[in-house]
């Protein structure tokens, strides 16, 4: 199993550079089924996840050839036949469950299983499901599998209960091109819907309102070929601007769109954090002195990401005084607060709450990622904390970053890779 072994209490310093969103990265890729020309998709990040995505749609025989070095993807799905993705990465990862929305548009049928993902929350389809049955697919579940077909797809108008990412993304793309026009209502309004909306109209789509809570959807008979480039990831950029605020260093973070972290950065600097805007896409970050707790709530975009909400409770767990930390979006996101505990945060988990009391200081201590966030957050306390740290599981930070440990080095932290043995493993696991 991969792990990383971190000597913390290095301040970082320098300059980094955000990836290209992962978020935005996977459903762009599964959008391109849509289309019956070469797409070209620049910043793509090299992660598991984009793998395992570029696998899913060659599994369609979509022509795929990713070029990690460049982060450059082309997939031309002019010719593809099959509208069964393979079961076995589907199950590996709950986005794949994306390309459902483009094969009910270009087949009017697809079979597709029950998706998987880090173990974060229940995360239920059935937002999906009922947005593309109010548009004429009539859906039939056995053995974990699900059937669903379609005359035609129709424009219809759709509320969603839930400002659900994933069912906007699925619903949009049917709707590119259904037959008359969809309306989705409460609709989630993140950038990545804006990027995804980006790239359809670009092939020709006919999208407006994307990024508000009522997005148009005018359906065209098909879509073309075209070149897009995916806009920087805005949990990355978080997950980069509180490894220096964690650590007390004093580090430029590029390639940030500041509209997209702009919670992040009321809540810095609620802390005591220093941040500015250095250039249109920088920031720079300096903690001057100790941080103050403060009351912390997740949210659906504009609120705070609940993707950033352990990285930042990190933070928390080094504040002078009592936080409160609030997570309404997924009820499981507190699994990182074992590993804190191990490394000598006082933290109390109630429900949906954590009321986490500031410590002068995290010790080294050998914890387990149980998800991506998860891992960042852990990774962070790593870089902070008095001592040697192991993070094990690690492999679930590969899912969203692409050589993070390797930019932290760049930036002062003391990180190994490793591969630990049994032995070790029963360690962490308590057995």
């Amino acid at each position: 199993m991969n792990e990383l072994l971190i000597r913390g209490g290095v301040p970082l310093h320098g300059s980094v550079k955000v990836k290209g969103s992962k978020n935005a990265s996977l459903p762009v890729i599964a959008a391109s089924l849509l289309t019956d020309g070469p797409v070209v998709i620049e910043e793509v990040p090299d992660l598991l996840d984009v793998r395992t995505m570029i696998e899913v749609v060659k599994s369609l025989h979509a022509d795929v050839n990713y070029d990690s070095s460049r982060e450059k993807l082309e997939i031309n799905a002019g010719s593809i036949k099959n509208q069964e993705p393979s079961c076995e990465l589907v199950q590996n990862m709950r986005a794949s469950f994306l390309v459902l929305g483009p094969l009910l548009a270009r087949f009017g049928k697809a079979r597709i299983t029950l998706p998987g993902g880090c173990a974060i929350g229940s995360r239920p389809i059935d937002l999906h499901l009922k947005g593309l049955a109010g548009m004429g697919v009539e859906f039939s579940v056995s053995g974990g599998m699900i059937e669903a077909r379609t005359d035609r797809l129709r424009g219809e108008r759709i509320y969603l209960d839930y400002p659900s990412v994933g069912a906007t993304e699925n619903i949009m793309m049917a709707a590119a091109m259904a037959e008359g026009t969809t309306y989705i209502e409460n609709a989630a309004s993140e950038p990545e819907i804006v990027d995804l909306a980006n790239f359809l109209n670009s092939a020709g789509a006919r999208i407006s309102g994307a990024g508000m809570k009522s997005i148009r959807i005018k359906g065209t008979g098909g879509l073309n070929g075209t070149s897009h480039s995916v806009i920087p990831d805005r949990i990355e950029a978080g997950t980069l601007i509180l490894s220096a605020a964690v650590t007390g260093g004093d580090v430029v973070v590029n390639n940030v769109l500041t509209d997209h972290i702009s919670p992040l950065v009321a809540k810095l600097k609620e802390t005591g954090v220093y941040i500015e805007e250095v250039d249109i896409s920088a920031v720079r970050i300096k903690k001057g002195g100790r941080t103050r707790g403060v009351d912390l709530k997740t949210l659906p975009y504009p609120g705070f990401p609940t993707d950033l909400q352990p990285q930042f409770m990190t933070l928390l767990a080094l504040s002078e005084g009592t936080s409160l930390v609030t997570e309404t979006v997924f009820e499981n996101r507190f699994m990182h607060v074992d590993g804190l505990l191990r490394m000598d945060a006082d933290v109390i988990v109630e429900g949906n709450r954590a009321v986490v009391q500031g410590r002068n200081a995290l010790q080294g201590a050998t914890v387990q990622a149980s998800d991506l966030r998860a891992s960042a957050a852990l990774l962070l306390a790593g870089l902070a904390a008095e001592g040697t740290t192991i993070v094990s599981n690690i492999d679930y930070l590969w899912r969203g970053h692409s050589g993070l440990e390797e930019r932290l080095s760049g930036l002062g932290a003391q990180i190994e890779w490793r591969t630990s043995s049994d032995q070790e493993q029963l360690e962490i696991s308590g057995e």
